[in-house]
């Protein structure tokens, strides 16, 4: 494999691997105020998706198809897979535990002193009033999802760019026979 591809897809998932850091973050009540903005989603949507794009170009050169990509992935060195797919899972569970535990209400919002959140619940649907508590919990759950899904795709970015990268280098082997 090029050492570009080890290169990218070091960067992606260490990306992921920070930004996944920093949705765990958010259930220490210290790092609240690092998390209110929504910058730090914005820009890790962002990153996810320029990873992505790079990522399915290098797919397209390697010319490879899921199952050949599942192949390949099977024979980078086990601790990457393992780092990786540790990554990804808990990754995916963070967000899911996190969305499960919403109890249909988002979207929390402070209007003249006072904290609203849209009510999603099946035979409740509008804008309640909540406590400050509850408001803040839910801001820190919004951003928990916010980086948890960007983390992910990262990761998974990376994973791509590793696999095209073990592609391309099987490729290659099999020319210079």
């Amino acid at each position: 494999m090029g050492w570009t591809y080890k290169v990218h897809g070091g960067v992606a998932a260490g990306l992921g691997a920070v930004v996944l850091a920093l949705a765990a973050l958010s259930w220490v009540p210290a790092a609240a105020p690092l998390l209110e903005s929504q910058w730090l989603g914005v820009t890790a949507f962002a990153l996810a998706f320029l990873a992505h794009l790079s990522a399915f170009a290098r797919v397209a050169v390697a010319r490879a198809d899921k199952h050949t990509l599942g192949r390949a992935f099977r024979c980078l060195p086990g601790r990457v897979r393992a780092g990786l797919v540790a990554l990804i899972v808990a990754g995916v569970a963070m967000t899911v535990f996190d969305m499960v535990g919403a109890r249909g209400l988002q979207s929390p919002e402070e209007r003249d002193g006072r904290y609203f959140a849209l009510d999603t619940t099946p035979g409740a649907r509008g804008t309640v009033e909540i406590s400050k508590s509850r408001y803040q919990s839910l801001k820190l759950s919004e951003s928990r999802w916010m980086l948890g899904i960007p983390g992910v795709l990262l990761v998974a970015a990376s994973c791509a760019v590793l696999a095209a990268g073990e592609v391309r280098r099987a490729d290659e082997s099999v020319v210079a026979w």
